[in-house]
């Protein structure tokens, strides 16, 4: 069968299935066993979007989604995409000032918040940045500060003074006649934005990424036909939905695909578990340290979870070891996509019938319609197989740009269309693709390119480790040092010298880490991204925790 891009709206596509399995399941909560079937969650859509054209959401108009994976997420996402709104996914780990920046920059009209997280009152932040709301009618909200915004959504039954309620907005949409939003609905076409995400700002100051229905409803359906999905899979989707793997990679495959969504809310392993076991789901994603999680889990022999078959490890480097495992004991045929939000994100990806040693080791090949190259960075020159460059690509997934900053997409998008990741990749005879680190990420100690995925690979193997993260600690006589930063299996005790003394003899000497640090955690990102410069940030003050000579 051949494959075609769609050019189906994300509007078009739910209507799609409401009308074609109307009573199928869509979206399921198990632990609290909250069903829609498409034709239920597209009528409580309708109404969404309604409630927002009645509070005066536009075309083009920016709202921003800051909530965990609740129930209503979805509703507001595609609420927005039938009436030609902008979703803004809001990382639930921001803090005040990252909110600030983001509502700000993004010119945000509406604004639609859950409580919080255990560790940030996101009601009373709101607040705080618009103490205005206090004061005003819900819908009369002036800002000296925020000019743009004009409403904020409380998602709840709670009411909140000078923010809408779900509920409200719900029956504020209900007295809003149909061809009301049938008109609405006539004026978006696939390649408006319909989504805008802010780069997890891992460097520099987040930038809004504009993605199109064309942009992410094809990634999505591309990433579905390369694991053959179909209306009998059930993903479990326990990867956060205001990034690219939660609401591409999962949420438009299985729009595309008119598969059953089963959510989890905020990650738990055990509540993933036992999601999967009672709603015998086919396919799991995951970040790397969320399957380890899973896999050494107390209770992980206590689930069924032979009705898996495929899923995605992705958002940082997977370890091949790991997905062997996953492979093994979880029974998913492992695949790995490549790319970033600016490529809505998948660029390259592995597939469920690639040979395992593909699916481990590689990040598979191009997408469909999609033109990638390995470029020398100095050069612009393609690089042969074998020999690492930049990874860049140019196609239907490349971003429409940076909202409001043509300096910044002209930079990210060279004169021919190619998108410059900033990633370091190599290209093998066979045409998959590795990722060896970023740009950045490469540690240059006295003129030796030291790749960190590399050292990393081999530290896995290493019993008693858990997780690896390398990077570059400064040095004045050798510009960088490598430096390992490791999580080790409970109850595992090692010293830095056990590390060196597995590396002695099998890496070169210039790979072996110089400085050998153990913690509990990695920073992370709050869409699991491992925070490699706050690693860089981090060393000196560990070098002489640890009584190191840095030189």
């Amino acid at each position: 069968m051949t494959i075609e891009l769609s050019d189906r709206t994300l509007g078009d596509w739910l209507e799609y299935w409401a009308e074609q399995t109307p009573d199928k399941e869509y979206i399921v909560y198990s632990d609290r066993d909250l069903r829609f079937t498409w034709k239920d969650f597209n009528k409580r859509v309708d109404n969404m979007a309604k409630g927002l054209l009645a509070i005066g959401v536009q075309k083009g108009y920016h709202v921003g989604l800051w909530a965990t994976n609740v129930p209503d997420w979805l509703t507001f996402l595609y609420a927005c995409a039938k009436i030609g709104a902008v979703c803004v996914t809001v990382n639930t780990s921001y803090k005040q000032h990252e909110l600030e920046y983001l509502v700000k920059d993004s010119d945000m009209h509406t604004l639609c918040i859950i409580d919080g997280t255990f560790e940030s009152d996101y009601v009373q932040m709101t607040y705080d940045m618009l103490p205005e709301l206090k004061t005003c009618q819900r819908g009369h909200l002036k800002s000296e500060k925020y000019p743009h915004m004009k409403n904020v959504i409380y998602i709840g039954q709670e009411k909140h003074r000078g923010m809408y309620n779900t509920a409200e907005v719900l029956l504020l949409g209900s007295n809003v006649a149909d061809d009301v939003l049938e008109k609405a609905k006539s004026e978006v076409n696939c390649h408006d934005v319909v989504n805008m995400q802010y780069t997890s700002g891992t460097t520099g100051f987040p930038k809004g990424v504009m993605l199109s229905h064309h942009n992410i409803a094809n990634n999505g359906l591309l990433t579905g036909e390369h694991m053959k999905f179909t209306p009998d899979d059930k993903l479990c989707v326990c990867v956060p939905l205001f990034h690219c793997f939660g609401v591409v990679l999962a949420t438009m495959n299985c729009l595309t695909h008119g598969s059953t969504q089963v959510m989890i809310e905020k990650f738990d392993p055990l509540l993933t578990l036992a999601s999967v076991h009672k709603e015998r789901c086919t396919g799991l994603y995951g970040v790397p340290t969320m399957f380890i999680a899973e896999l050494n889990h107390p209770m992980f022999d206590m689930f069924d979870l032979t009705c898996l078959r495929t899923g995605i490890m992705a958002g940082s480097v997977c370890p091949s070891d790991l997905m062997k495992r996953v492979n093994e004991e979880m029974y998913i045929d492992i695949t790995s996509v490549y790319g970033l939000t600016e490529t809505s994100p998948g660029m390259t990806q592995s597939r469920i019938d690639d040979a395992p040693e593909v699916r481990y080791l590689t990040v598979g090949r191009p997408f469909e319609f999609t033109d990638v190259k390995v470029l020398d960075p100095e050069t612009y020159e393609e690089c042969p197989p074998g020999v690492p460059g930049e990874m860049c690509c140019r196609g239907y997934n490349v971003m429409k740009g940076y909202y409001n900053n043509p300096k910044a997409t002209s930079e990210a998008i060279d004169e021919n269309g190619y998108l410059h990741s900033g990633d370091l990749g190599v290209m093998d005879e066979n045409g998959n693709y590795t990722i060896t680190g970023r740009i950045k990420d490469m540690i240059i100690r006295g003129g030796e390119n030291i790749y960190p995925r590399e050292i990393e690979e081999f530290l896995y193997k290493l019993e008693g480790v858990k997780d690896v993260q390398v990077a570059g600690v400064p040095s004045e006589k050798y510009g960088e040092e490598v430096g390992a930063f490791i999580v080790l299996q409970e109850g595992t005790k090692m010293h830095p010298e056990d590390v060196k003394d597995f590396c002695r003899g099998q890496i070169a000497r210039y790979k072996i880490p110089k400085y050998v640090f153990f913690l509990d955690e990695f920073p992370m990102t709050g869409s699991g991204k491992i925070q490699k410069f706050k690693l860089r940030e981090m060393s000196l003050e560990l070098a002489k925790e640890y009584g190191y000579e840095v030189v």
